[in-house]
C-alpha cells in the first residue's frame, strides 16, 4: 500500500509540474516579450528615434521647407498610415505633435491643414567681413542665457586650434541664445586666459563676446570655420527645447588676430527651424573653368554673417 501511495504521489507532482509549465511558459514569455518591447521603446525615445517622431520630423520639414504650404489640407490618418507603413495611432500621434507646435490645426468639416509660419529664422551669408554691423544687430533683436562661465585646461583639438602651450587654461562658457525669447542656438566659447581675464562673467552675460574682445585690445584679422550637421544630445536638446536626437547645423570658428595667434574658438548649434546660412554666388572663371564665388556683401552689411559669439 504504502508503495501505491508513493507512486500516487509522484504521478499527481508530474501531472502538476506538467499543466503548471504549460501555465507558466506564456506568461514569462508575454514578460520577456513586454521586457523587450520596453527596452526597445526607452532606446527610441532616447534618441528620439520612435517612428511617430520621424514622421513628425518629416512631415515638420515639409512644412518648414515649404513643400506643404499654408492652407493646404494634409492626407487623413489612413493615407499617411499606409505611406509611411505605420499604424493609424502612429500617424495620430505625430500629428498631435504637429499640432502642439502650431504647425497645423484641425478645422470642422475641412480636416487638417497647414498654418501659415512666421519667419524666425536668422539668415546670413559665409562671410566673416562685416562682423560688428551685424553684431550689434543680432545683440538688438536677441539676448543670450549663460549657462556656465569657467577657466578649464581646453582639449587637445581647441589647444591645437588656438595654439596654445600645454598647461595654458581657457576661459569656457555656454550659452543659448534667444531670439522672440525662443532659443536659437547653444554657444561653446574658448578663449585664452590672458585675454578673458580683462573680462567677467557679469560682462559677457550682458555684452556679446566680440565686442568684450576688441574691448580687451584684440585686433581681429581672419576666421576659419566649417559648417556641418549632428543630432542633439541631452542637455543640448534641453537648453534649445528640442527632442534629443534632432538635427542641428553645426558650426565651428576659429578666430584668428593680426599676428595669426588664435583668440576664440567657437562650437555653435543652431536649430534648423529657426536659423539658415544664405550663401549669394557669382559665377566666374573663363570658359573652359567656370565656377561659383560667394558674393563680397560690403555694399550691404546688414546681410553679411552675424558673428554669433
Amino acid at each position: 500500500m504504502a508503495h501505491k501511495a508513493v507512486l500516487c504521489i509522484i504521478h499527481f507532482y508530474v501531472y502538476c509540474v506538467h499543466h503548471v509549465k504549460h501555465f507558466i511558459n506564456p506568461l514569462i514569455a508575454i514578460r520577456h516579450e513586454n521586457k523587450d518591447r520596453t527596452m526597445t521603446d526607452t532606446h527610441a525615445n532616447a534618441v528620439g528615434g520612435t517612428k511617430s517622431h520621424r514622421i513628425y520630423l518629416l512631415l515638420k520639414d515639409a512644412i518648414l521647407s515649404g513643400r506643404l504650404a499654408p492652407g493646404r489640407k494634409l492626407p487623413g490618418e489612413l493615407k499617411l498610415a499606409e505611406q509611411y507603413g505605420v499604424s493609424r495611432v502612429t500617424v495620430r500621434r505625430a500629428m498631435q505633435a504637429l499640432n502642439e507646435a502650431g504647425l497645423v490645426a484641425r478645422k470642422p468639416g475641412l480636416g487638417t491643414v497647414v498654418l501659415e509660419q512666421p519667419l524666425d529664422a536668422t539668415v546670413m551669408t559665409a562671410s566673416v567681413a562685416n562682423l560688428m554691423p551685424n553684431l550689434v544687430k543680432m545683440s538688438k533683436s536677441s539676448r543670450v542665457r549663460l549657462l556656465e562661465f569657467c577657466y578649464v585646461k581646453p582639449t587637445e583639438p581647441v589647444r591645437e586650434s588656438l595654439g596654445l602651450r600645454d598647461g595654458e587654461r581657457v576661459q569656457r562658457s555656454i550659452r543659448v541664445r534667444m531670439a522672440d525669447d525662443k532659443p536659437l542656438s547653444y554657444l561653446v566659447t574658448h578663449v585664452p586666459e590672458h585675454i578673458a581675464l580683462h573680462y567677467n562673467e557679469a560682462d559677457l552675460a550682458q555684452t556679446p563676446l566680440f565686442a568684450l574682445l576688441e574691448r580687451s585690445g584684440v585686433k581681429v584679422d581672419h576666421a576659419a570655420q566649417t559648417i556641418s550637421a549632428t543630432l542633439a544630445t541631452h542637455e543640448v536638446a534641453e537648453a534649445l527645447d528640442v527632442s534629443v536626437g534632432s538635427p542641428l547645423i553645426s558650426l565651428t570658428r576659429v578666430v584668428y588676430d593680426e599676428e595669426g595667434h588664435g583668440v576664440e574658438h567657437l562650437d555653435a548649434l543652431y536649430r534648423p527651424d529657426r536659423y539658415r546660412i544664405q550663401i549669394d554666388l557669382n559665377r566666374t572663371g573663363d570658359e573652359a573653368a567656370r565656377y561659383w564665388e560667394p558674393v563680397a556683401t560690403e555694399s550691404e552689411p546688414a546681410q553679411a554673417e552675424p558673428h554669433e559669439a
